[in-house]
């Protein structure tokens, strides 16, 4: 017997539990996905896609769902997300002042993680702990909290001259890395930053570094991509959850990369 679903899919919902709890957005309605593992699925991807922004049906995705109109326009597509230290709010140039406000200009936080080994990165006070969930990290560690974004991008800026600022996606699902002394880690990078320099009123924060596990029945053997556009239909068990990948024994799927892709999902019961 064969339960199926049909919709646009949205970015692997993740809950901190332990391990970390995921549900599949389909159509805005989850699924949860720790009840699939050890079970067959199927994910057929039919060809449609669907801006995730304004709905439009288009032929090809920009930004992890967006169609070209809103890569264009929208300020959560600006270069500025990616490069947070090119923040120009202030400047009063950012393509939505209002969203602005709500994203920008609001608290952030400049912390470490492990994912494929010691990272920096930054994220809004209220993405935490999504954001290390969404890269898969299984330690994570608050530095600083500043005002906005401009600030925690220029802090990181510095950072990375020191220490990565991106995450190995292979390395990360090969699930190999060892717990790291993030305390040490993080004295040993300031030391080395001199953030004086930066004129920034920074304190560094009292925290203790968090612990994540992810559903994982074994490791994959194969850590390759699966690519909708050339195998449309995957089928195959589920053997974990990690990060925004769903892990089969066949290769690993980027649910995040493919918003706003029409499935047919189903899983094979008995």
């Amino acid at each position: 017997m064969t339960n199926t679903t049909t919709g646009s899919i949205q970015k692997l919902i993740g809950t901190i539990t332990t391990p970390i709890t995921y549900s599949l957005p389909i159509n805005n309605q989850p699924i949860a996905l720790q009840p699939l593992l050890g079970k067959t699925i199927t994910l057929n991807f039919t060809g449609k896609i669907n801006c995730i922004s304004c709905q439009r049906a288009i032929n090809k995705s920009f930004a992890q769902g967006h169609c070209f109109k809103c890569f264009q326009t929208l300020p959560e597509c600006d270069i500025c997300i990616m490069q947070p230290e090119k923040c120009h709010f202030t400047q009063n140039t950012c393509r939505n002042p209002n969203w602005g406000k709500t994203h920008c200009h609001e608290p952030h936080i400049v912390y470490l993680a492990n994912t494929s080994g010691l990272k920096v990165g930054i994220t809004r006070l209220t993405q935490i702990p999504t954001r290390w969930i969404d890269q898969g990290a299984i330690q994570a560690l608050p530095i600083f909290q500043v005002e906005n974004r401009l600030q925690s991008g220029i802090i990181e800026a510095h950072l990375r001259q020191f220490v990565a600022d991106k995450t190995n996606w292979r390395k990360m699902l090969e699930n190999n890395a060892s717990d790291l002394d993030l305390i040490a880690a993080r004295d040993e990078l300031l030391e080395k930053a001199s953030l004086v320099k930066l004129g920034l009123n920074l304190e560094v924060l009292p925290k203790l570094p968090v612990q994540l596990t992810y559903p994982l029945l074994q490791k994959p053997s194969k850590i390759e991509q699966i690519d909708p556009h050339k195998t449309p239909k995957t089928t195959g068990i589920l053997l974990g959850i990690k990060g925004q990948y769903l892990i089969f024994e066949h290769g690993v799927l980027n649910i995040r990369k493919f918003s706003g892709y029409e499935i047919n999902f189903s899983e094979q019961n008995g």
